[in-house]
């Protein structure tokens, strides 16, 4: 999967915090299905791939030209598969008429997204890297023998 340009991935949370926005205001399950839709491609397809991208690449991209640097793509399609759970989560509720659990689950997708978009602060990105580093940290773990011929004291 190639590296991607930073800055469509804050675009995207800012279209995605726009679209989760209307949604909670609305109180509309069909908007945060769209929205459940739009994080499916990134999680299947790559963030690169998904139509806030496209967006980026087509329309926004060409006038700021090359970014300085790129990131990896895992973290971003962790990411958008937490925000997947939590539209997913969200239209349910809205859709079954449970609107406690859509605002709720709403609000918690809006919150991430827009601190994304504004500060550029991905929290899905940052628990994909805690667990990495926890992951790593279990699997390099080696037990030390314990020494038979030491009496154990208490």
């Amino acid at each position: 999967m190639p590296d991607i340009d930073p800055r469509g991935q804050r675009f995207a949370a800012a279209l995605t915090s726009v679209v989760l926005g209307a949604a909670l205001i609305l109180g509309n399950g069909w908007l945060v299905a769209g929205q459940a839709l739009i994080f499916a491609i990134g999680v299947l397809a790559g963030p690169h791939r998904s139509p806030y991208a496209v967006l980026f690449r087509t329309f926004i991209r060409p006038r700021l030209g090359p970014p300085r640097e790129l990131e990896p793509a895992a973290p971003p399609r962790f990411a958008q598969g937490v925000g997947l759970g939590f539209a997913l989560v969200a239209a349910v509720g809205y859709l079954s008429g449970l609107s406690t659990v859509g605002v709720g689950a709403t609000g918690f997708a809006l919150g991430a997204a827009f601190l994304n978009a504004t500060v550029g602060l991905c929290i899905g990105c940052e628990v994909y890297l805690l667990g990495r580093r926890a992951l790593a940290a279990l699997l390099s773990y080696r037990p030390q023998p314990v020494d038979s011929a030491r009496p154990t004291t208490y």
